[in-house]
């Protein structure tokens, strides 16, 4: 079950491929920000699929390039830890910085990790960590630190940095380049 999270002006857009594919692809409206859109997605897969999905993948759109292989490894992941994460070890160096003028601190390199989509996590343990987020008024920036929230593990997964986020205009610059490289190479395809 696939559950398209998207403003109701574009979901006409689409409707022909949710015909498509009916029983296994579905619209939920977004909330303000991203926490709510994340939650009606997961409350849309919970109406329609109830109990016969254990686990749920947030993706971003905004990351089209992930690969078969990326998915593949965070979904196994997941399933042995409860939550997982894809991400890449931060190349550049990091500054911390408080009034947004000097530098405070450089934080080491070595332990920081840039996270991607999607995030696979146990569908009762998100629940869980929506209830706690919306009883203490918590902040979150992504999936996995509602499960952070909770105390529970969050596995990394070691994914590829051409998954990277499309928000400017050199960025659709990059995809087009990584998209030429991979016509290249056979796509892998689930067995």
């Amino acid at each position: 079950m696939v559950v398209l999270v998207m403003d109701p002006m574009y979901q006409p857009d689409y409707q022909p491929i949710v015909d498509k594919y009916k029983g296994r692809l579905a619209f939920a409206n977004p909330g303000k920000e991203r926490q709510g859109s994340v939650e009606n997605g997961l409350a849309k897969l919970v109406e329609l699929a109830g109990s016969s999905c254990e686990y749920v993948a947030v993706h971003d759109s905004a990351r089209p390039l992930v690969t078969i292989d990326e998915i593949c490894g965070v979904v196994a992941d997941a399933k042995e830890y409860g939550a997982a994460v894809l991400g890449v070890p931060c190349k550049a160096t990091i500054k911390e910085s408080i009034d947004g003028v000097l530098v405070s601190r450089t934080i080491p390199r070595s332990t920081l990790w840039e996270v991607h989509t999607p995030q696979v996590i146990k569908i009762p343990t998100l629940l869980r960590g929506f209830a706690k987020v919306e009883a203490e008024q918590l902040e979150v920036t992504d999936d996995v630190s509602i499960v952070e929230a909770l105390g529970e593990p969050v596995k990394l997964t070691l994914g590829e940095y051409t998954n990277l986020k499309i928000t400017t205009p050199e960025d659709m610059d990059v995809a087009n380049a990584i998209l030429e490289e991979r016509k290249q190479s056979p796509i892998k395809l689930l067995a």
